[in-house]
């Protein structure tokens, strides 16, 4: 059974930085497309960043030159690394493989852009 665990998520200032991370146990890390997804208050859940086993990277225009996605497969291990934090990033942050599956969501990391 997998199980993925999201941390790092917190309240930062506007302009800030965070750093996510999603341990994932089970096998299936290593050969899968990962992604990152986000949901804010009343809004549908939404694909940020993903990333192939072997390092390719795509991210929703939203993000892109702020926001980093990374893995460390040795560690069963991804990573979203936030720059140029804005109010609207405020939301759940969730990892998942891409298609996501819907055993292995978590319970998120909240992220909150405020000042």
């Amino acid at each position: 059974q997998v199980q993925l665990v999201e941390s790092g998520g917190g309240l930062v200032q506007p302009g800030g930085s965070l750093r996510l991370s999603c341990a994932a146990s089970g096998s299936i890390f290593g050969r899968s497309v990962m992604g990152w997804y986000r949901q804010a208050p009343d809004n549908e859940r939404v694909l940020v960043a993903t990333i192939t086993p072997i390092g390719n990277t795509n991210y929703v225009d939203s993000v892109k030159g702020r926001f980093t996605i990374s893995r460390d497969n040795a560690k069963n291990t991804v990573y979203l690394q936030m720059n140029s934090l804005k109010p609207e990033d405020t939301a759940v942050y969730y990892c998942n493989t891409r298609p996501s599956l819907p055993d292995y969501w978590g319970q998120g990391t909240q992220v909150t852009v405020s000042s």
